[in-house]
């Protein structure tokens, strides 16, 4: 008790030298740290910094230093009483309100003390609740409390009737500390409170704010409360570093030293020479020029700090509160006489630069002063720092291992954190959005060597963001939440952790669809090598996951989805729409034709790896194609001692003669199943029975379709045919071709077709395009390509262009609402060009394309069509048109024969002096079909000796379905 009593004497004492205008010198060189200024009647520390006071209520910022802070004495001018923190705490910083004190200590433990009337002492009480937090930075508002923990979390708790603690509800008290998950992951730099609302600061400059708009304090152009983090986009890219509260007003510092601030201006606190509210930030334009670098706000004054004037500045309520003689409120920034400067305080430690202003109470300003100059040394989040990872790479022992996993635990675990690391320092971070990370690559593939050099230190890098992925957030309000799915995968290379890699692309894949394409966005505006090696990276762990499938033998433990070959798939489509920055080839995994083997041994559904097609080269795509129908074509009859698998046929007689009219008639009377058989086609009246006669059905189908008598197309002089535009005279005509079309697919057939590769484009869901339309209307795709190069504004208003399209026969068809009275101008030619193409290629053929789909979709039940790009479809159903003759003859087998037999040199020197046309009447012969398979280098036949006898008697004849030429010798 007695010492205690001494403890409150010698406190009492250190105050009463406050009062009277002396300070003791600080008994050695200060390390000062940050603390969080309140708004309120202020609590003032007794040590570690000298305090200018004059007038009103005295308050002061929670600065403590480093040396001498044992015991944590607390001075608070409200009740004149100390305040001391249990045991040996150091304090680290401290902040109050009219109601309560908060005191972090160095260990980052917080206590409050409350208050109910004057004079009484204040009441400690440990706030257990964030015993587990290490707590960072405080704030206090009239009536609700903020704290910042090392690993990047913002908690609130007091009274929330305006929405203050930014939890989404308003509970009008919430006693306990609560998270604010609205910020969950944004690496915070800065917390502030107002009297009923909250401001924060992310690292890279991002201003969010919450809770009481009366006046427009938040910043958002509106009065209205919010009761979650909003963010305010009126300071984007201005590069917020510092931010401070008064009552109802905020002021926000930029790194180039200009002043922004909004909200109440009654009594002149925002500086603009009114007092006018302002809902939107506003640079105080009297302080232009001066790069401000320090400001703190009171209850209803502002003042700031010009360290190149060395002069401090403030505007709003004003009662003398410096011994100044001025009484009225002044509406623009006007200097001060400090204490320093009018001698006030003659110690050997005011002598210093002014580096901290805090301005405090109801009527009170106060500076603090440091020896530093032109810095905030605000206590922040755990972020990776360049010199702490070369120290316990370089000096790793086992004696330092606790303390090293101390430094990685809190960084590694948050999410907050980690967006916090790597930053580019150049500056770039502060213009974060969806097209820049911030992230310096550079830095991240450096930290990953290093660590991957010690296996110690990168399974525990690993094991804490192994337990950190499943609480990333799948609803992120900022582009700096997705920092982290760019850093982590870099981090994941090694093959122990491809099981945290999936967890990852799990993650990744949780994110709603808006925010899986901002992640899209950067990934596409990474540079080229790091964008390749993230392709590298999950082709790996891809493979990996594929060939594990190779061990599996029961088909219901096949995964339905492989995540990490979804990512893959994304950022094929990223890099498609990049313009192709890698060659397809950079995606292929060529290993998975075994893959495709097993699991069609096993009888499984090929359609789990269908949905990557990115990772396969062509023809183990028509692999997986040929397989999958032939898989649904199989019927299985079981008996007690045997089973039987057959191929399902469909019997399929035509007429030459009437042939459409019988593909239509057995068509229109089908059942859904059938068409999971393979035709067996055979012409009346004509020999022969097998694929051959499918192709020659499909190919006799086509052209008869296309005669333009048949008028079922429109015709082009690109030679193209397209659909009508919508009519219903042709009433099933599209869905009976489009069933065609399906069925050759399936039957490993092609129907020539002279289709623009829109339609193909149309069918995998891709946007046809102004080339697209070119390729179908020459003239007329080049003509509007002339519109969106024309450079005369003039010469574009001249030709009396508007918003229509002319059909044939001279109608008129708008393509947007009063669209004929619309010019197209220089301003709106894009426009007029993209509902040009869209109105040509979309919408006028609607009906008969939608009709053409619901046929293929029939005609062809094997989903494995879906692998093709559009080019690949186009070639596969379309058959290929042009050929490399020689390198058809270098894949030919022969039986019965040798290459260099007399008979073979004859007959290719024959073939290669045959014209163009001749040569496909030739493979029509031998096929059943002028086109061959696509990709002609797996195309193959054979060339047979029948070895009869007198074979110059003999003319030369084929078997089509097994592409066998017999040739007597």
């Amino acid at each position: 008790m007695a010492g205690a009593r001494q403890r409150q004497r010698r406190a009492k004492r250190r105050l009463n030298g406050l009062r009277s205008g002396t300070t003791r010198r600080p008994p050695d060189d200060r390390d000062e740290r940050q603390g969080n200024r309140g708004d309120r009647d202020g609590a003032v520390m007794c040590r570690g910094a000298t305090a200018l006071r004059a007038g009103g209520t005295a308050g002061g910022d929670g600065e403590v230093s480093s040396s001498d802070r044992r015991r944590g004495l607390l001075v608070c001018s409200k009740v004149a009483e100390c305040v001391w923190l249990e045991g040996e705490e150091e304090v680290r910083c401290w902040n109050c309100d009219e109601t309560h004190v908060l005191v972090c200590s160095c260990d980052g433990k917080l206590y409050e003390y409350w208050t109910t009337a004057p004079g009484k002492i204040f009441e400690p009480r440990l706030v257990k609740e964030l015993g587990n937090h290490d707590i960072v930075q405080i704030a206090c508002g009239d009536h609700h409390s903020m704290a910042l923990s090392r690993g990047g979390n913002l908690f609130t708790w007091g009274r929330n009737n305006r929405g203050q603690l930014g939890v989404g509800s308003l509970d009008p008290i919430i006693s306990e500390p609560r998270l604010v998950k609205g910020l969950k992951g944004i690496p915070l730099a800065q917390i502030a409170a107002g009297g009923a609302h909250s401001v924060v600061v992310s690292l890279s400059g991002a201003v969010y704010s919450w809770g009481k708009n009366d006046f427009g304090q938040l910043g958002l152009r509106h009065t209205y409360d919010r009761d979650r983090p909003s963010y305010v986009e009126a300071l984007e890219h201005w590069k917020a570093v510092f931010i401070s509260c008064g009552a109802d007003h905020t002021a926000v510092l930029s790194m180039d030293g200009l002043l922004y601030t909004f909200g109440a201006g009654g009594a002149g606190q925002l500086g603009h020479n009114s007092t006018r509210n302002e809902l939107s930030p506003r640079v105080v334009a009297e302080l232009w020029g001066a790069r401000v670098s320090q400001v703190a706000c009171g209850r209803q004054h502002t003042l700031v700090y010009v360290s190149s004037l060395d002069k401090v500045y403030s505007f709003g309520s004003y009662e003398g509160q410096l011994k100044s003689e001025r009484k009225s409120n002044h509406l623009v920034p006007l200097p001060i006489d400090s204490p320093v400067d009018n001698g006030e305080f003659c110690q050997e430690n005011t002598s210093q630069n002014m580096a901290k202003t805090t301005a405090e109470g109801k009527d009170s300003i106060t500076g603090l002063l440091f020896k530093k100059r032109n810095s905030y040394p605000l206590n922040g989040i755990a972020t990776l720092e360049r010199k702490e990872v070369k120290t316990w790479i370089n000096n790793f022992s086992s004696r330092h291992w606790g303390n090293i996993k101390k430094y990685i635990t809190p960084i590694f675990s948050s999410e907050a954190c980690i967006n916090g690391s790597f930053l580019d320092k150049r500056g770039k971070h502060f213009r974060t959005s969806k097209e820049n990370s911030g992230v310096d690559m550079a830095k991240v593939l450096r930290f990953y060597k290093k660590i991957s050099k010690n296996a110690e230190v990168y399974q525990e890098v690993q094991k804490e963001i192994n337990n950190l992925l499943p609480s990333l957030s799948s609803s992120p309000i900022s582009p700096e939440n997705f920092r982290v799915y760019l850093i982590l995968p870099f981090l994941l290379q090694q093959q122990n952790a491809f099981s945290t890699l999936k967890q990852l692309a799990k993650a990744i894949l949780r994110l709603r669809q808006k925010d899986l394409q901002t992640l899209e966005c950067l990934w596409s505006n990474l540079e080229t090598d790091y964008f390749k090696n993230l392709v590298v990276i999950f082709k790996e762990v891809s493979l990996y996951s594929l060939n594990q499938l190779l061990n599996c033998f029961v088909p219901e433990q096949y995964p339905q989805e492989i995540e990490t070959l979804q990512i893959l798939q994304i950022l094929y489509q990223v890099n498609s729409r990049a313009g192709s920055r890698l060659q397809d080839n950079h995606f292929y995994i060529p290993e998975t034709i075994d893959i495709i083997r097993h699991i069609s041994t096993m009888g499984i559904e090929l359609t789990m790896l269908i949905k990557y097609p990115c990772i396969f080269e062509v023809k183990n795509k028509m692999l997986i194609h040929f397989l999958e129908c032939n898989r649904l074509s199989l019927y299985i009859n079981i008996h007690p001692s045997t089973i039987q698998i057959f191929q399902k046929q469909w019997a399929f007689p035509v007429r030459r003669e009437c042939l459409l009219d019988d593909i239509w008639d057995h068509l229109r009377k089908a059942k859904k199943n059938q068409f999971t058989h393979f035709l067996e086609v055979y012409f009346e009246n004509e020999e022969g029975l097998g694929g051959g006669l499918r192709r020659e059905l499909f190919t006799v189908a086509a052209k008869a379709l296309c005669d333009p008598q048949s008028g079922v197309f429109r015709h082009f002089p690109s030679r193209l045919v397209w659909f009508p535009r919508q009519a219903s005279s042709h009433g099933d005509t599209f869905l009976l071709v489009g069933t065609l079309c399906g069925m050759a697919l399936y039957n490993h057939c092609w129907t020539p077709f002279p289709f623009p590769r829109a339609l193909f484009k149309k069918m995998r869901d891709v946007e046809p395009t102004l080339e697209d339309l070119e390729e179908l209307m020459p003239a007329v795709g080049r003509s509007l390509k002339n519109i969106l190069k024309e450079e005369s504004e003039r010469r574009l208003e001249s030709l009396h262009m508007t918003f229509v399209q002319m059909e044939e026969g001279g109608s008129v068809v708008e393509l947007k609402e009063n669209g004929a009275n619309i010019l197209v101008t220089k301003h709106n030619r894009k426009e007029f060009v993209d509902l040009y193409v869209n109105y040509v290629l979309n919408e006028s053929v609607q009906k008969p394309f939608e009709d053409f789909m619901q046929g293929f979709l029939r005609g062809c039940p094997a989903e494995s069509w879906k692998v093709f790009l559009p080019a690949e479809l186009q070639a596969v159903l379309l058959g290929q048109m042009n050929y490399d003759w020689h390198l058809l003859m270098k894949n030919v087998a022969y039986v019965n024969y040798e290459e260099s037999h007399q008979t073979i040199k004859d007959f290719w020197t024959v073939f290669h002096e045959l014209p163009e046309e001749k040569k496909k009447n030739f493979l029509a012969f031998l096929t059943g079909s002028d086109r061959i398979i696509p990709y002609v280098e797996y195309f193959v036949f054979t060339i047979e000796d029948p070895q009869y006898e007198n074979p110059d008697n003999l003319y030369p004849s084929a078997r089509t379905c097994s592409r066998v030429l017999i040739l007597p010798s």
